[in-house]
């Protein structure tokens, strides 16, 4: 893995022309509209992408319709942290001599499938099917609702410090003209908006929209003759430990995130005090505590703390999802490759009065299925 480590670099990020509401859109297009934003951010042509990545669709059926004809390929779908996973997939692939430059694309209609009545399939065979949905365990909110339950009985975690981390993310957002949600909230709004599922109220759950987004990666030595200053990849890792949240050892603990970012930060050779933006996937307010914890930024069971304070907003001293979040900012279904956009906007000091100055080393970790998946990225403009 130390092979990597400033070896690729991610050269070109965007998101598609429209985020939010949009019926008159289809996936693909949203994946077509991000790659081409993204190559165009990259000063590359369609014609030299030569690897295509990308989850829940075949990257057949994405290369049809952009045009491409790809030697390397690769479809991992492991939820919300699948993107981050690609990349380092990307740069194993292009140290290898398997591709020279890999474009990643998503592209997700979460709001508009569910105006068009369009659910995905359930196959009844799956465990998730048989042994945990027929007693009420269905869908993010209420798997994610046992595991901050849990958190709250053990640490003695509050409503309040999971509206932090709202009220913080939505104060990034109204910094970002692209983001959904501007307006500005309260602690008082997040606790008095209706319950989701208990603990969570509407304001400690992500949004659902309409959405795509693009990164394009190639080696160090190609991204110097770019049109964008790199950002390197310093460090990678990932894990899966788990597909029902019933086969958690610990509702706490998710450890897939130790895993990858403990691989992430021993190959950067840096650590949590290091870094200087976290871009952390933001599911649910819960979601960016536990992960905090597990990536090691604060001892277990002091998330609540941490982030308390308005600790994580614009002017506070641990500067956490700047572009507004899946909270505030946008969320189609699987978010983790706008944790990476918006991370290499503040490596090139380009996010205008959200910008953090200083910002040379920023950490983006994702999170999929049931607290089962994880994959942390540490990227540096050097």
């Amino acid at each position: 893995m130390d092979g990597l480590r400033r070896k690729v670099a991610l050269v070109g990020v965007d998101e598609s022309d429209e985020l939010g509401y949009l019926p008159h859109k289809v996936a693909l297009q949203l994946h077509a509209e991000a790659a081409r934003n993204a190559l165009a951010d990259a000063g590359l042509k369609k014609d030299e992408v030569d690897g295509l990545f990308t989850a829940g669709v075949s990257t057949a059926v994405v290369a049809e319709y952009l045009g491409l004809r790809p030697r390397y390929t690769d479809t991992t779908t492991v939820g919300g942290a699948s993107f981050l996973m690609h990349v380092e997939h990307a740069a194993a692939a292009i140290a290898a001599g398997l591709c020279q430059v890999a474009l990643i694309t998503h592209g997700q209609t979460g709001y508009s499938n569910r105006s068009r009545g369009v659910r995905p399939a359930v196959d009844p065979t799956l465990p998730a099917a048989q042994f945990e949905a027929p007693y009420g365990v269905a869908g993010p909110p209420s798997v994610y609702s046992l595991a901050c339950t849990r958190h709250m009985h053990q640490y003695g975690t509050t409503h309040h410090q999971l509206a932090e981390i709202a009220v913080a993310t939505r104060k990034w957002a109204t910094l970002n003209p692209k983001a959904m949600m501007r307006d500005p909230i309260t602690i008082e709004d997040v606790l008095n908006s209706r319950w989701i599922s208990y603990p969570f109220h509407l304001l400690d759950c992500c949004l659902v929209t309409d959405a795509g987004g693009a990164v394009v990666v190639t080696s160090a030595e190609r991204a110097r003759d770019l049109r964008k200053k790199p950002v390197y990849l310093l460090g990678c890792g990932e894990a899966h430990h788990h597909a029902l949240i019933s086969q958690m050892e610990d509702l706490t603990t998710m450890t897939a995130a130790q895993v990858s970012g403990k691989q992430a930060f021993q190959m950067a050779g840096l650590g949590p005090k290091d870094i200087h933006v976290a871009e952390v996937y933001d599911s649910f307010t819960y979601t960016v505590l536990m992960s905090l914890e597990d990536l090691g930024f604060c001892a277990k069971g002091e998330g609540g703390a941490f982030v308390s304070g308005q600790r994580t907003a614009p002017g506070g001293n641990f500067p956490l999802n700047t572009s507004g979040g899946g909270l505030s900012y946008t969320h189609p279904g699987m978010f983790g490759i706008f944790t990476i956009i918006e991370a290499v906007r503040q490596l090139r000091g380009e996010c205008g009065p959200r910008q953090v100055r200083g910002a040379q080393v920023v950490l983006c970790h994702g999170t999929g299925g049931s607290l089962s998946s994880a994959a942390t990225l540490i990227l540096g403009t050097g």
